[in-house]
């Protein structure tokens, strides 16, 4: 049956630039119709310089929640009342909750990732964990991966950006330039291994950011790249016997998380999942 939209329908989005590609419609939209709640999930494309008056526009249009992708993850936080702890140590915000016109910035990329390798049965307190790349999504693992009391070596091309995520996550975190060579040092004392770049996302997916001879098995390979579903990567680690991870985990989870504290309602993760999936296939 078709979701009738009537005047009591509760609203929810994404605001980003381009945002055609985003999943989190489908995975919403699915996810409210499953549990029979009267809301709608709809894509705002949004410019970065109209991003103020978006926002206000949350307030003046009671819309109940928003997540926010590329590029105003950071740019939005002036814009809000309230930051949660863990988001503004991250200095990113993926999700807003509207209570009454009080706009809450969440970080549930960090949780949701946190999230995605628990399911999957890997627990990172007290492992060595490299990190590739030191991008947005890199800064949100970092952080709640540090929380968790994972020891972490933060891997990139241009080593001032790992310096600073570094410095900024604190804890003894290291940092190395991006390097084959500085790669196959790491990997030897390392259990767990994350892509955090975009490195091996369509349309490039001949592309990876490992070299398949640095993989083994027993490591703990994660991307967080979901299109293609495997990677290159991840494809290759499983090949050698490593435990793999695809990035589905992170964008359901984090999705998930957003959906609960919008709705109040337990999230029907599976159905998010299967419905991601689908559409995924659907764009082959």
């Amino acid at each position: 049956m078709t979701h009738q939209i009537s005047g009591k329908t509760k609203i929810c989005g994404i605001v980003g630039d381009p945002i055609e590609h985003s999943m989190s419609p489908v995975m919403h939209n699915a996810a409210f119709k499953e549990l029979g709640l009267d809301y709608i999930y709809l894509p705002f494309r949004v410019k970065k310089e109209d991003l103020g008056e978006a926002i206000e526009g949350v307030r003046a249009f009671h819309i109940q929640g928003l997540n926010v992708t590329i590029p105003h993850k950071v740019a939005v936080i002036p814009f809000l009342n309230r930051i949660d702890t863990l988001a503004q140590k991250i200095g990113a915000v993926n999700t807003i909750v509207n209570d009454n016109g009080l706009l809450t910035g969440y970080n549930t990329d960090a949780t949701g990732f946190l999230q995605s390798l628990l399911e999957e049965g890997v627990e990172p307190r007290g492992k060595k964990v490299a990190i590739l790349g030191a991008g947005g999504s890199a800064r949100a693992i970092a952080f709640i991966l540090v929380d968790r009391g994972a020891h972490l070596i933060i891997l990139n091309r241009h080593v001032e950006r790992a310096e600073n995520l570094a410095r900024d996550v604190g804890k003894d975190v290291k940092a190395l330039t991006f390097t084959n060579e500085n790669l196959a040092t790491v990997l030897e004392e390392t259990g767990i291994l994350i892509n955090a770049t975009s490195v091996g996302m369509s349309p490039d997916t001949d592309s990876t950011p490992v070299p398949a001879n640095l993989l083994r098995p027993g490591l703990v390979v994660v991307d967080i790249v979901y299109h293609p579903l495997p990677t290159r990567l991840l494809k290759e680690a499983e090949a050698v016997g490593a435990h793999t991870i695809d990035g589905l985990g992170m964008l359901v989870w984090q999705g998930a998380q957003g959906f609960e504290k919008w709705t109040g309602q337990k999230a029907p993760v599976s159905l998010m999942r299967k419905e991601v999936v689908k559409a995924l296939k659907h764009e082959k």
